[in-house]
């Protein structure tokens, strides 16, 4: 304590060493006093002068008052002026500091005494063990002395409560106390802990602190609580900005969904309190929290997506169109708005279908756009109407094209009753305010942001510049601004139009060759940009020399040589002589090193403080770190390389042309083997079930053998007998029975019967699914254009057409075989019925039985012959069946000679691709050593590669140090 004591000393003596007498006496009281009510009084003694004589009570009472935490916890009274004691030292009343010489030294005095507090981590654990009191003359002491320890030295403090076990429980409880202060209290201690400290953010979040706080401020009444919903909102950001997991967390319990109330305004806005706007400022800032570009695309979608679901856009949109709203809100909202819509197509279409209460009613980005363009609107409202018009376009084709297709002649309304976006943008671009063309031309560069084929349609647009001259195009117009504007004054011309429309004619020239064709046509267009490249200019006119560069070298990187006087070699040779490649190189380099170009490379929101400062584009930006390398590299390239690398390019893309077709062609045999494979499971199936057929048939026909041989012996016994014995009065016993037998034997076949004619059934169904499948399998097979992919798996399908087919042969046998069977048991059945004897005495009888006998074998004949005919129609389908899965493999063989000569094709043009490969890399590697000789020689090799205008003493010296190199 040296240096406390260092500071005392500084004090003039008197009656300040009066006062420390009086406190040395009152600590000496509070360490040896036995009685509980001494301890008290001179605890809140130093209480009352804590304030007053921080230094001195600091200094030589905290030590015992820790003490009095630790040992007398049983009286809450000692133990809340303590606490009180402690948080005068400790914390800094702003409010009775005066001089800003004492404000600095309380400031250093509370991080101090905060310093020897928490030297010992058993001093925050008892004060996080204090706090579980119920009692109010201790918690709320407790909540405020933590509160201004974290204040005071955050992180130390923070990382002790985070080892502390369930610290952070026991600070969450706070929320949950039905005292207001104390839970006010609480969310200010946890503002103060969870601030840039992820590790607690999280346990604060899962520990329900999104439910509570959302309880809390909906019990406040939203955005017209007071200042305890602002506490709140500021502790919702704290936990969710930067902070991935509980921004998940967040989505997932459906908290976004419980903070659209927040945003019903009323008809009537006027006299909003200054605490409402502050409430709705944070509120809209948690929004953008949310949906920022900085976090993780998939979850900034997944937020975006759950806003338009619960209706929060809408609410937005409404706040958005709403009048009488405050223009800072009404600025933030657009921010907000731009920010959930940006990259989400569901959320884009919503807001293009969102329109103004206006009679007759305009769309919502048309009465934003008027906005932008008008001067005597705020320059911040304008920048958010530009950003919130560049997310409405970011990834958005389908807006693009809406607002490229609101310039074009065929749309244009001639009744000249709306305004459209394209007509405002236009506007801006040629009026008289720089901010407006500066923002006019941004906008319509993010309208052509990768989209060549809204690139091609604005060439198409025509502009009326006066009465009796014939219209211009767009881009003629603005290449004309460009020259006249320098023309006239070049001090005089708006730095920041001049900008802008460089920069939209860069990102309409770029990646569209058709465009710069367009662009070079006009003879015009590239001696302006040599002159304003090769001039030397004061800094302020080195950013357009840049673009100027930049948009040069677009014009001859993207140049399909279609116009003979300005190819890519020529327009390079032009560079050379009147501006020189090292100059050019330089001149495109203060684009990247203007002070400004790495501020708007940071955030897409276009944030600038005020107008001038408003110079560069984000999406810009990238698109110069795209170009600037390529650019570079093309100026220093020879014709030679150029006509290589076209042709290299060529030969690239045809195999990439030929990758696509096989790529679709393995997508087309890929969903061909899946039907194979769909086919061949319900063939399995069918053949299981045939064999379960089979083998119950093969029990049936065991069942007829064993009572065929049963049938059998007995005939035998009764005809021993009959020899035997020749009266009618046995033979008559007996034929009765043999009669009953062959009844019970025809039922049995007549079962039999119909038990063949439902497997008849199952197999004409099976034969019609075979031809079903077959027919299909033929007619996708005729139209695929290349065979199956993996000849394993055509083996497979052909051993599994094979099994099917000798299962087939097999049931067919089966069934012969039964057929046969039945026609034995038959004429069996016609051999016993004959040989029953007839006698005289009972003639009439038997004769009577056997005719009853014969009718019954006729009819069992009939159906026996109905049954061989459905049979031989079953092999007859059995045979066809046969001749379609002979023809498939034969279509199979067919098809996987074609692949094989499909594969031989694709290997031999890998082969010749290497071998082009391996050339280039010859000639490379012959132009590089002949380069490294001429340079040994002493000669510039740029200057004979590309000038080839030397005298003809140079050319004999050249012609003879290359004949030496040879």
């Amino acid at each position: 304590m040296n240096f406390l004591r260092g500071v005392m000393g500084g004090q003039s003596a008197g009656p300040q060493h009066t006062e420390t007498e009086t406190i040395q006496k009152l600590c000496d009281r509070v360490a040896s006093s036995t009685l509980l009510d001494d301890r008290r009084n001179a605890v809140r003694a130093l209480k009352s002068l804590s304030k007053k004589y921080r230094l001195e009570v600091g200094i030589q009472a905290m030590e015992h008052l820790i003490h009095v935490l630790q040992t007398d916890r049983s009286d809450s009274e000692i133990i809340a002026y303590a606490l009180d004691t402690l948080y005068n030292i400790i914390s800094n009343d702003e409010e009775e500091e005066l001089e800003e010489n004492s404000t600095r030294q309380s400031e250093d005095l509370g991080s101090q005494f905060t310093e020897i507090f928490i030297k010992q981590p058993e001093n925050v654990t008892l004060l996080l063990s204090l706090l579980e009191e119920f009692d109010f003359h201790v918690r709320w002491p407790g909540v405020r002395l933590l509160t201004s320890l974290l204040k005071q030295l955050g992180p130390p403090v923070q990382q002790i409560i985070l080892v502390s076990p369930m610290g952070v429980s026991r600070l969450m409880d706070l929320l949950a106390d039905s005292r207001e202060i104390i839970r006010n209290d609480g969310v200010l201690l946890l503002q103060a802990l969870t601030r840039s400290n992820g590790a607690i953010q999280k346990i604060v979040a899962f520990e329900n602190a999104f439910e509570r706080l959302l309880d809390i401020i909906t019990e406040e009444g939203n955005s017209d609580g007071g200042i305890v919903v602002e506490d709140c909102l500021i502790l919702l950001q704290n936990l969710l900005k930067n902070n991935n997991s509980n921004q998940n967390f967040f989505k997932e319990g459906s908290y976004i969904q419980r903070m659209k109330p927040w945003f019903e305004v009323g008809e009537e806005n006027s006299g909003w309190s200054a605490q409402k706007v502050t409430n709705l400022h944070l509120m809209l800032q948690l929004v953008r929290v949310l949906v920022s570009p900085t976090n993780p695309p998939g979850a900034t979608s997944s937020c975006q997506k759950a806003m338009f679901q619960c209706g929060l856009l809408q609410q937005l949109c409404t706040i958005l169109m709403a009048t009488g709203i405050p223009a800072d809100i009404l600025t933030e909202t657009i921010n907000t708005v731009s920010e959930v819509i940006r990259g989400c197509q569901v959320n884009q279409d919503y807001f293009a279908s969102v329109n103004a209460p206006s009679n007759p009613p305009r769309p919502a980005i048309v009465v934003l756009l008027m906005s932008m363009v008008n001067e005597r609107q705020p320059f911040v409202l304008r920048c958010a109407v530009l950003y919130c018009f560049q997310c409405f376009l970011y990834k958005n084709e389908k807006g693009q094209g809406e607002i490229v297709a609101t310039l074009l002649p065929s749309t244009i309304d001639a009744t000249g009753n709306s305004v459209s976006a394209g007509q405002l943008l236009c506007g801006g671009l040629f009026s008289t305010d720089s901010l407006s063309n500066w923002c006019a031309a941004v906008a319509l560069a993010h309208a052509l942001q990768g989209n060549a084929t809204q690139k091609e349609q604005l060439l198409r647009v025509q502009l009326a510049t006066s009465i009796g001259n014939p219209p211009v195009s767009l881009l003629q117009q603005c290449t004309n601004i460009l020259s006249q504007g320098d023309k006239i004054d070049r001090r005089g011309s708006k730095i920041q139009t001049r900008v802008g429309l460089l920069m939209l004619l860069c990102t309409w020239l770029s990646n569209c060759p058709i465009a710069v064709t367009h662009f070079l046509h006009n003879s015009a267009n590239v001696p302006f940009l040599t002159g304003q490249i090769a001039e030397n200019l004061g800094e302020e006119e080195q950013l357009v020399q840049g673009l100027c560069a930049l948009l040069l070298g677009i014009s001859i990187y993207f140049n399909d040589n279609s116009l003979e006087n300005y190819t890519k070699e020529k327009l390079k040779q032009l560079i050379e002589k009147r501006i020189g490649k090292e100059n050019f190189i330089e001149k495109l380099g203060f684009i990247s090193k203007h002070e400004l170009y790495s501020r708007a490379s940071q955030k897409p929101q276009p944030n600038f403080p005020s107008p001038e400062y408003m110079i560069f584009d984000h999406e810009f930006t990238k698109l110069v770190k795209e170009l600037e390398g390529v650019i570079t590299k093309a100026i220093y390239k020879s014709s030679e390389e150029d006509k290589k690398e076209e042709e290299v390019k060529k030969t690239l893309e045809q195999h990439d042309n030929i990758v696509t077709h096989y790529k679709n062609m393995i997508r087309e045999q890929d969903l061909q083997l899946e039907e194979l494979k769909q086919q061949v499971s319900t063939l399995k199936c069918q053949n299981e079930q045939l064999q379960t057929a089979v083998t119950q048939q093969a029990s049936q026909i065991q069942q007829h053998k064993d009572q065929y041989n049963l049938l059998k012996v007995q005939l035998g016994k009764d005809n021993h007998h009959q020899g035997s014995h020749g009266d009618g009065a046995q033979v008559n016993g007996i034929q009765p029975e043999e009669i009953s037998r062959l009844r019970e034997e025809i039922e049995e076949l007549k079962s039999h019967q119909a038990l063949l004619q439902s497997q008849l059934a199952e197999k004409d169904s099976l034969i019609e699914t075979l031809k079903s499948s077959q027919a299909s399998g033929m007619s996708e097979q005729a139209s695929a254009t290349c065979p199956p992919r993996d000849p394993e798996q055509v083996a497979e399908l052909k051993q599994e057409l094979t099994a099917l087919k000798s299962q087939l042969c097999s049931q067919s046998l089966e069934i012969t075989r039964l057929q046969t069977e039945n026609c034995e048991l038959l004429q069996r059945a016609e051999t016993l019925a004959k040989s029953v004897p007839v006698e005289g005495e009972s003639e009439h009888v038997s004769t009577a039985k056997t005719t009853d006998v014969e009718g019954r074998l006729s009819a069992l004949l009939q159906e026996t012959k109905e049954l061989k005919n459905e049979i031989k129609a079953l092999s007859e389908e059995r045979t066809a069946i046969q001749k379609q899965l002979d023809s498939s493999n034969s279509t199979i063989a067919i098809l996987q000679t074609e692949k094989d000569k499909l594969d031989l094709e694709v290997t031999d043009s890998k082969k010749e691709q290497d071998d082009l490969l391996v050339l280039l890399a010859d000639q490379d590697q012959k132009i590089l050593s002949l380069k490294s000789k001429l340079k040994d020689l002493g000669h510039p090799v740029e200057e004979e590669d590309e000038s080839g205008d030397q005298e003809d003493d140079d050319d004999e010296i050249d012609d003879g140090d290359k004949d030496q190199d040879i």
